[in-house]
């Protein structure tokens, strides 16, 4: 068992509103950390996929309020969108009696869905994102962090006995969202074309997003792919990085950068096996890239994130706004040194950040000019968990 840095998140939540909810992509650990957080609630389990679980539900008011006085985990929760409306009743009525926290906690796979779904809960809900494992929540050895990265963090494929199996499992995992998560939350696409869909968003990983050219490879409309694309991230899946808007008197990229969020599932799509696979593929920096953002956010999920790149080619990967109004700089490479390019310098003249760095695969810390430090990944962490602070 890996322990999540969310468990606290949550068991906050828990304490401040009636409802959490907690969405992530399938596989990435949400039942079991449900179970191990309601074993000390005396909580109550429903997996609403099992059909003798959604009978106990025929009549939901009565069944929820026979369990007041216990925390009840709904897994699934699109089964039974309708349930929604009945938790606000059952809400309102436990604050009249003073037991308005921590009631429920719901579990779902799709975003934007669920969000749809729980319009009638607002002001009564909480949404935490759990994500796949991050460098942060591994062993701190720069070989664990290499591992997590070819692998990904989908916890089976991180934890597998061989780099072998763990590419076998996330091969599995693909084709079960391409014949079951997709259909269940999308339009009906046909399996192959989002799978080379797929494919084309690795191959071009951290790059501008072109739906035409991306239309143009699938025989689709762009409409078409851009509606794909939606769906993708709205499983958590694929990340829309937004280009950052600033008043610097420069034409500014407008199109966002996409990335498929787990660097495994990069690999995986890609066919590359081991890491002397993946250091010799084109995709190394930019699945590097990838994998860096993700646990930079998963660190500071409410940081505005973006990036900035000016028509010219001036260009900054990550660009972090703090509530604040405190703006970040961070570039990243894959090298264990590393030196910004020219228009990183450029963009830092434009933007004038509070602090800027370059984020590297080694463990040194030193400067490079001024206001701009070299640092690894894991000390980068830390410098964003003071900010959170």
């Amino acid at each position: 068992m890996i322990n999540r840095e969310i468990t606290s998140d949550i068991e906050r939540a828990l304490t401040r509103q009636a409802a959490v909810a907690l969405i992530g992509p399938r596989q990435v650990g949400k039942t079991t950390l449900a179970i191990e957080l309601g074993q000390s609630r005396n909580a109550l389990y429903l997996d609403l996929e099992d059909q003798d679980d959604r009978n106990k539900l025929t009549n939901p008011k009565l069944f929820f309020e026979a369990a007041e006085d216990r925390l009840v985990i709904l897994d699934e929760i699109h089964q039974m969108p309708e349930l929604f409306d009945t938790l606000r009743g059952i809400i309102d009525a436990g604050r009249r009696k003073g037991k308005g926290k921590g009631r429920f906690l719901i579990l779902g796979s799709a975003a934007i869905d669920l969000l749809r779904q729980s319009e009638t809960l607002a002001g009564r809900i909480a949404f935490i994102e759990m994500t796949p494992l991050v460098a942060t929540e591994v062993e701190n050895f720069r070989s664990a962090r290499e591992s997590l990265w070819l692998r990904g963090g989908y916890p089976d494929a991180y934890l597998a006995e061989s780099d072998a199996e763990s590419f076998l499992l996330r091969k599995d995992f693909i084709r079960t969202y391409l014949e079951r998560e997709v259909p269940m939350f999308g339009p009906r696409v046909p399996a192959t074309t989002m799978e080379r869909l797929w494919t084309m968003l690795a191959h071009n990983q951290g790059t501008l997003l072109n739906s035409s050219q991306l239309a143009r490879g699938l025989d689709i409309s762009s409409q078409s792919v851009t509606r794909y694309v939606d769906l993708l991230c709205d499983l958590l899946l694929v990340r829309r990085l937004q280009p950052h808007h600033a008043n610097v008197g420069k034409r500014l990229v407008k199109s966002p950068k996409v990335y498929v969020r787990d660097s495994g599932l990069v690999h995986a799509l890609l066919g590359l096996r081991d890491l002397i696979q993946l250091s010799g593929h084109p995709v190394v920096g930019q699945s590097w890239e990838g994998f860096v953002i993700e646990t930079l956010l998963a660190v500071v999920p409410y940081a505005q994130a973006s990036f900035y790149r000016t028509a010219a080619g001036a260009e900054i990967d990550l660009i972090m706004k703090f509530d604040t109004g405190v703006l970040w700089a961070i570039e990243i490479k894959r090298g264990l040194t590393s030196k910004p390019g020219k228009g990183f310098y450029h963009s830092i003249e434009d933007l004038k950040p509070d602090r800027s760095f370059l984020v590297h695969a080694g463990e040194d810390r030193y400067p490079i000019a001024e206001n701009i430090e070299a640092i690894g990944i894991m000390a980068m962490v830390k410098e964003l968990a003071n900010v959170s602070m």
